[in-house]
């Protein structure tokens, strides 16, 4: 019956209705404190001329509220004029204006869920979005209701001596009982998704931006200590600073964005659901997204750092002043902006590296959501939590979409498009519709096709074949698209797609691409995109005197999966040669890939394995390619994933796949351990000669490089090399060498292993993200006893279930991103987890959702783990009071 209920309450994108009231103007007061919070609202309110119904009663959304008072244009309302139900209040026979006074009383110190107004150590913060405001006050829940707020604070002055909401601070002074207030205004009509405050003993690190038309903005990031901002000028947050300002002077150049308020702050939280949130003018963001030193922080974290402060602050208008009118628009503004994001990132570091990555990300992760019993198309239809909803699909997908329409439009047409759009719907909640049309209109282009790529689920697929005519010196490209079946939608019409194409003589030169039809053949160029509508098509090139190769999919122009009739002398041609890094990183990828799946199935009978000498070639063909970038060949020679592996095999066994990666990985070491070595050396030694700084993509680069060839060369187990791991985590000046090398002890079995990975330990026990770190390489060796430490993890008193960093760290590591210690045949594991999934739910609903997920691919596997995996989800299944965030997941996961 309670799973009935929880499947009624399915919302569907086409019961979307506007909302029966508007409101004009919130004025909120909050005399905090972490037991007891009361929160004084004043809406002004009006019917909506297009509500269907005049005579609608008012119905505010509310949840885990304590009403104290009401009233209706200041009299009180008794109590048969309204109904308080566990999600409503209802207030019937409104007139079409009046004001509204709420009185409510929430527990922050309560709040484990970490939406609405929360306690994270000594502070109260705020997370809103998607529906978190209604466990703050009575209201209109939802993001087409936008109205202007004031926010006034109040609270013990010793407890909370900073008190910080959105806009600008208009008011502040002392009160009685050592209390003292700030009143915040925000000019801008916003959703209540967007509101925030935050109290405590923040430190702050002041800098300022000026903007094109010469308004000089505050910026202002708060952290809990003050040893953060140690040395001078920023400590920690310095690399932060200078992402943000480097963020906001791109955003003016690129897109014409200029920011609208007096100060931007940034408020870094150790207790936060997710990465950041772009809240007017006051982020809050995670913690482990602001703070890095080079002793604290991995190159990874700078990179993050950098993207993720820089998406935040372009959500200040592709989010926060054009917003979306319901959640099922949500990549509207996610989507968009992780492709704005993407343009930034791919103009402060490598282009195609960057391409590369992006790339990985969306092969890795969102291909997997899109085979699975979660899909949903990047405007979904359907949901029963939204948040639920925040997936790669909505955010990397949608911004592939958005990358393929500046593809087909062209990066000045794309421009006029996204001027169109802020100017047009400044101030509105709109929907994708509105953003396609945009681009229509600046451009003359029909997108009617196009549409399907919102609408439509699943990774399309193309097959290519490619047939050399050497009479007529013709190459006809034949591809046929087909896209496979959905939860909820079995068949699919053709998509229009973007292909970028190239063609490689024998020595690896580009030719001219001459299209049969194509009437400039002089001007014929080096890389075409062509664009697939039906379900067949073919192109012709001609004047080709010797069979070239094909490069397909350049730059990854489109969110496809690729197969081609190409030999594997033809991938490891293009894994060689290819001027796009990232078909010759899919070429490498495939060859690797198909040589380890092969390997996994033999696995399954022992006999010794062999490792073809001309792959063998291959990959030292590219390890001696001094040419080439070294994060580009860190990312190349890069095995994939045993998770990125498993996604391309039925009834798979993670213990066999396993075993033929590190058969491969150690034969490369053993084969090519003097090539490695030299590499080490060589990207060391071009470090030393570096300026001395923080962090640079340069530097980065070699970093990574020099530590695949050192977890290549640990891999064989020679005492040499281990001695050689074991100085460079003695040694290492940065957390990146020193993180690297410790992961290299313990996956290849060091007996000094140990030894190091307490002395990490006792060195960084104070420093809670870099013990997360510390959990998370503990969680991901791949052992057969690694449940055991992860069991024993989760007892240290490092470790609580209340912080979603840790819980990310131990558990999350340990089930998405270590299939063979997760995997382990007797089932255990699933079962361990599964309790960890129901006592999570009752804390955190949202990161028990993220963790029950890991059981949604069970069908990949084979029969024996298949059935242990399915019962525990069953059991979490029949667990009672399952919040809808797990429940949905759990449903899907069964169902499809």
């Amino acid at each position: 019956m309670e799973q009935a209920a929880k499947s009624e309450r399915m919302k569907y994108l086409s019961d979307y209705r506007p909302p029966d009231f508007l409101v004009e103007s919130v004025a909120l007061t909050f005399l905090l404190d972490a037991q007891a919070t009361e929160v004084e609202s004043t809406l002004l309110m009006q019917r909506n001329p297009l509500c269907e119904n005049a005579q609608a009663p008012l119905c505010l959304d509310g949840e885990g509220l304590t009403l104290l008072a009401l009233q209706l244009d200041g009299e009180n309302l008794p109590a048969e004029r309204y109904q308080c139900t566990a999600e409503q209040l209802i207030i019937a026979a409104v007139p079409e204006r009046f004001r509204l006074q709420m009185r409510t009383r929430i527990h922050p110190a309560a709040n484990t869920a970490l939406q609405g107004l929360y306690g994270s150590g000594t502070l109260l913060c705020t997370q809103c979005e998607a529906e978190g405001f209604r466990k703050i006050t009575y209201y209109l829940d939802r993001p087409d209701v936008m109205a202007v707020f004031s926010t006034t604070l109040i609270a013990d002055r010793d407890a909370y001596p900073v008190l910080l909401a959105n806009g600008n601070r208009i008011e502040a002074g002392i009160l009685p009982d050592n209390r003292h207030f700030a009143t915040w205004q925000d000019p801008h009509r916003k959703p209540c998704y967007l509101f925030a405050l935050v109290a405590g003993r923040l430190y702050c690190h002041r800098d300022r931006f000026v903007t094109r038309s010469g308004r000089a903005v505050s910026l202002e990031i708060y952290v809990e200590s003050q040893e953060t901002l140690l040395p001078e000028p920023g400590g920690q947050t310095a690399h932060a600073m200078r992402a943000l300002q480097k963020a906001m002077a791109w955003d003016e150049e690129r897109f014409g964005c200029e920011y609208d308020l007096d100060v931007y702050m940034i408020v870094a939280v150790h207790d936060f659901n997710a990465g950041a949130m772009e809240n007017k003018g006051l982020n809050l963001f995670n913690a482990k997204y602001v703070l890095a030193d080079q002793e604290s922080a991995t190159d990874l974290d700078f990179q993050q750092i950098e993207s993720i402060i820089a998406h935040e602050y372009f959500h200040n208008w592709s989010g926060n002043r054009v917003t979306c009118r319901d959640w099922f628009q949500l990549s509207l503004k996610e989507g968009l902006t992780v492709f704005r994001d993407q343009l930034f990132s791919a103009d402060t570091l490598s282009p195609a590296v960057q391409r590369v990555q992006e790339a990985r990300l969306i092969r890795t992760r969102q291909f997997a959501e899109d085979a699975g019993p979660t899909a949903h198309p990047v405007q979904p239809d359907a949901y029963l939590e939204i948040n639920n909803f925040y997936t790669s699909t909505v955010y990397e997908k949608g911004a592939e979409v958005v990358r393929m329409i500046h593809t087909l439009l062209g990066e000045g047409a794309f421009r006029r498009g996204m001027d169109l759009y802020f100017s047009r719907h400044d101030g509105q909640a709109v929907t994708v519709e509105e953003f396609v049309r945009a681009m229509e209109e600046a451009s003359g282009r029909d997108l009617q096709q196009f549409r399907r790529w919102y609408r439509q689920a699943g990774t399309p697929l193309l097959r290519a074949k490619v047939v050399y005519e050497a009479d007529t010196q013709r190459l006809t490209l034949q591809v046929r698209q087909s896209c496979p079946a959905t939860p909820g939608q079995a068949v699919k019409e053709p998509f229009h797609i973007p292909l970028t194409v190239g063609l490689l003589d024998r020595s690896g030169a580009p030719l001219p691409l001459c299209l049969a039809d194509d009437p400039a053949q002089a001007e014929a160029p080096l890389s075409r995109v062509l664009e697939l509508r039906a379900e067949e098509e073919q192109f012709v090139f001609t004047g080709l005197e010797q069979p070239p190769v094909v490069s397909l999919l350049r730059h990854f122009s489109a969110p496809v999966a690729m197969e081609v009739n190409l030999d594997a002398q033809s991938l490891a041609f293009l894994w060689a040669h290819d001027p796009d890094l990232f078909n010759r990183w899919s070429a490498g990828q495939r060859l690797t890939s198909e040589v380890l799946v092969r390997l996994a199935v033999d696995a399954r009978i022992p006999f010794p394995f062999t490792l073809e000498h001309c792959y063998i070639d291959g990959f030292a063909r590219v390890l001696r390619d001094e040419a080439l970038d070294p994060a580009a060949m860190a990312m190349i020679l890069t095995l994939p994933s045993e998770v990125a592996l498993l996604e391309q095999m039925e009834e798979a066994d993670p213990t066999a796949l396993h075993r033929a990666r590190e058969f491969v990985r150690q034969t490369l070491a053993q084969e090519l351990h003097e090539l490695f070595l030299g590499c080490y050396h060589r990207q060391e030694e071009a470090i030393a000669r570096l300026p001395a700084q923080v962090y640079h993509p340069q530097m980065a680069g070699r970093r990574a490089l020099k530590n695949l060839c050192l977890d290549f060369l640990a891999s064989l187990q020679w005492a040499e090399f281990w001695d050689l791991t074991m100085r460079q985590f003695e040694r290492a000046d940065n957390m990146t060498d020193r993180l690297a090398a410790l992961r290299s002890l313990l996956h290849s079995g060091s007996p000094e292993g140990e030894q190091a990975l307490h002395a990490f330990a006792e060195r960084w026990q104070g420093n809670p993200l870099v013990l997360d770190k510390w959990f998370a390489l503990q969680a991901g060796v791949p052992a057969a006893a690694t449940l055991q430490r992860v069991q024993q993890l989760a007892e240290s008193p490092w470790y609580s279930q209340r912080n979603p960093n840790r819980v990310r760290a131990l558990l999350g590591t340990f089930c998405h991103d270590n299939p063979f210690a997760f995997h382990q045949e007797s089932g255990e594991s699933y079962r361990w987890i599964a309790r960890q999934v129901l006592q999570l739910d009752e804390l955190n609903p949202q990161v028990a959702a993220r963790l029950v997920s890991a059981f949604s691919r069970w069908r990949k596997l084979e029969p024996g783990r298949q059935q242990k995996m399915l019962a525990a989800l069953r059991a979490i299944e029949q667990a009672e009071a399952l919040s809808p965030d797990v429940f949905e997941i759990v449903l899907k996961s069964l169902k499809h």
